[in-house]
């Protein structure tokens, strides 16, 4: 059934010799959707996705794919996921034309590979051997090579790292297509920007444990302050702004100029400002509404001291 989660990860764990990986996450991945797994190095989301995948058997816990066990039910499970990992593969002498081809005559129903081929941009290294491909045309082929088969449920192991704008931006595309289509999509990513574009939801690891999940826009709204910012001419005065502001607010200018204001954002906020500025002869030269990015959510609940 479609409400059915098609990842199911419950009380994962993974532990190599005295350190643990992972340390009782849970996961869930919705159907015909793209799910974003976050996490500063170590923290455990590439062992949990390659448990997943079926490259690594857990210590504790269950994992369902598909409705499968990826371990004990791989040979039912690999003809319906496709798999991009981060580097491996592909064998160093094998041309990216020939290994995509040979990757696509292993599913039944693959993709046209001529077209996969045009649309990541690898028509002109074709005959290339893979050791001899820029780091960016070896990540276009691994996404080539993970979706040609037409697959259920696609794994995404930061499949924009070493991309040009341009690649990065026709993989975007790739997947949003893919998600149009009904495929699943579970992506590891260092880039935020890419999962507030493409997740539907996301989670975040950090310790061997989910400790965020939700849509991009509902973790950057919970515990944001919000801030309005505007300009104008300098010098306002912002003690007969406030008068006009709920209780609690807050402005200050920040440079000659440039104005802002702390409060709960909403329409009539809004309309409050633009009121007062018009009433007191002001003409803002730009009003924006800020919220937290899911960077600063990441950073918040991660920290920000560097990870080895």
């Amino acid at each position: 059934m479609r409400d059915e989660p098609v990842v199911q990860v419950r009380n994962l764990v993974k532990r190599y010799g005295p350190r643990t990986a992972v340390d009782g996450l849970d996961l869930s991945v919705a159907a015909g959707t793209v799910t974003a797994v976050l996490g500063p190095n170590g923290a455990g989301k590439t062992t949990t996705v390659e448990i997943c995948e079926g490259y690594r058997r857990p210590d504790a816990g269950t994992v369902r794919v598909l409705g499968l066990d990826p371990v004990a039910q791989a040979a039912a499970l690999r003809p319906r996921i496709g798999v991009m990992l981060q580097s491996g593969g592909v064998y160093p002498g094998a041309r990216a034309a020939e290994m995509l081809r040979h990757t696509a005559r292993l599913h039944a129903h693959p993709l046209d590979v001529d077209m996969l081929t045009e649309r990541l941009g690898l028509g002109g290294c074709g005959r290339t051997p893979y050791r001899r491909l820029s780091g960016g045309q070896q990540q276009r082929l691994a996404l080539a090579m993970a979706v040609v088969g037409r697959p259920e449920l696609v794994f995404l192991d930061e499949p924009t790292a070493g991309l040009d704008p341009q690649a990065r931006r026709a993989t975007w595309d790739l997947v949003r297509e893919l998600r149009a289509d009904g495929v699943t999509a579970v992506l590891t990513t260092h880039f935020m920007d890419e999962a507030e574009q493409l997740a539907d939801d996301v989670a975040i690891v950090d310790g061997g444990r989910v400790v965020a999940t939700g849509s991009p826009e509902e973790l950057c709204r919970g515990g944001a302050e919000d801030t309005l910012r505007f300009t104008g001419r300098p010098g306002l005065d912002l003690a007969a702004l406030l008068t006009a502001m709920p209780a609690g607010a807050a402005a200050a200018e920040t440079a000659p100029g440039s104005y802002r204001v702390t409060a709960k954002v909403d329409p009539q906020l809004l309309a409050t400002v633009a009121s007062w500025c018009a009433q007191h002869g002001v003409l803002p030269d730009r009003i924006a509404v800020e919220r937290r990015t899911l960077e600063d959510v990441f950073l918040d609940l991660t920290g920000k001291e560097l990870r080895a």
